[in-house]
């Protein structure tokens, strides 16, 4: 039988409203309980739990039993079975896919290394390879898939689904990323920055800090910003709303792959860091300068503590104009904790308008290694478009 529309202002349809305001706030948050959910969506406590009771007898969600503040909680999520979910994030030099439930729940993992200058064309068809071997081994198929989210290492244009200025990712440029991985796999395909997809990861997670502008600084090979307010990625006009790397340090320096001179990147980005030991073989990769500066190398620490005073001040810059609460730390560099962080927030709170009074807290990554590709699970989850009856449909 087809399903008859409500009639606009009937009960029936306050309550079909609000059943989709709980599953939106379940899709953006992943993780809510009941108490949570009643202040994310402004619905009455006593209003959430009937509807988490109707959807969770439904199969539309799960729940699970807390505990919060020596309290007992019902902790609600979609439910599992609803489908899969792919996330990719191709950083400079690895491909990191994981393939999710709807609760965010990881049931498939792996990553590649990528060569310094990779190709759209050639990564695009080893990612459809990975996919399609990880969902067969879960016993599904690439058709099983709800959506796949994807983070790239350059700015990426939301409206043309491109990269967004010339020279920040080469062989990636004039491709719309999303529309050729979905010919490829028959799945539904979004596409954002590595930067936003990592700051999306790290600021959901807790709804009491949800509100407030966060900065998500992501240092390894590249040097990139995720901009976050109240929750929400905020991208600029085309795309480049954070690229804190391209921040002129000294208009005589080095020539950026940008095209300007002295860009952060050239002075504190990973490929200038390893430049710095070009004629030592023990050091060829970024790694082998992070384990060397774990490992107590004072010409590795000083360097990585030279690029953390150099970000400190072009973050300075950032809070100058955006004035965050909070900025957050990720990347490979940020592995080294304090030798980089130190310097960063000792150059920031110098530099900063306030200084230390107003100066914003500066924190390491929670989620390590793994922010950027679970933003690109929950970029994918955002866009699996449910009714709010929990019936799947075709996807935004």
């Amino acid at each position: 039988m087809a399903h008859v529309n409500p009639t606009p202002g009937s009960q029936s349809s306050l309550r079909e409203a609000n059943r989709g305001r709980i599953v939106d706030a379940l899709k953006f948050h992943g993780r809510l309980t009941q108490v949570e959910l009643a202040g994310a969506t402004g619905l009455s406590p006593a209003t959430v739990s009937n509807i988490v009771k109707e959807l969770a007898a439904a199969g539309v969600l799960h729940t699970s039993t807390s505990t919060r503040s020596g309290r007992r909680a019902v902790q609600v999520t979609l439910a599992r079975q609803l489908g899969l979910v792919a996330g990719l994030h191709f950083s400079s030099r690895h491909l990191r896919v994981a393939i999710s439930d709807t609760a965010r729940t990881i049931v498939a993992e792996t990553h590649v290394p990528l060569a310094a200058d990779h190709r759209h064309d050639s990564e695009l068809d080893r990612a459809t390879l990975l996919l399609t071997d990880m969902v067969e081994s879960l016993g599904a198929s690439l058709s099983d898939l709800l959506a796949i989210g994807v983070g790239l290492p350059a700015p990426v244009d939301i409206r043309s689904g491109m990269v967004a200025p010339l020279g920040l990712l080469r062989s990636w440029e004039g491709i719309d990323i999303a529309e050729s991985l979905s010919l490829r796999t028959g799945a539904p395909v979004f596409v954002d920055s590595e930067a936003n997809l990592g700051a999306i990861a790290e600021t959901r997670g807790d709804l009491s800090r949800i509100e407030g502008v966060a900065a998500y600084i992501r240092v390894g090979h590249t040097i990139s910003a995720g901009l976050v307010v109240n929750g929400v990625p905020f991208r600029g006009m085309t795309g480049k709303a954070g690229q804190i790397g391209h921040i002129t340090i000294d208009e005589n320096g080095p020539i950026c792959r940008c095209g300007n001179r002295g860009c952060l990147e050239t002075l504190a980005g990973g490929r200038a860091l390893l430049d710095l030991f070009r004629s030592d073989p023990s050091v060829q990769r970024l790694s082998d300068l992070i384990l060397r500066a774990e490992d107590g190398d004072p010409s590795s620490s000083r360097v990585i503590a030279d690029a953390g005073r150099h970000i400190g001040i072009a973050a300075a810059s950032l809070c100058n104009l955006l004035d965050p609460d909070r900025i957050i730390i990720g990347g490979e560099l940020a592995e080294t904790g304090e030798i980089l962080i130190a310097p960063l927030r000792h150059a920031l709170e110098r530099s900063a308008l306030g200084g230390t009074t107003e100066a914003p807290e500066v924190t390491r990554s929670t989620l390590g290694d793994r922010s950027e590709l679970m933003g690109a699970l929950a970029l994918a989850i955002e866009h699996v478009a449910l009714d709010a009856e929990g019936r799947l449909l075709e996807n935004a």
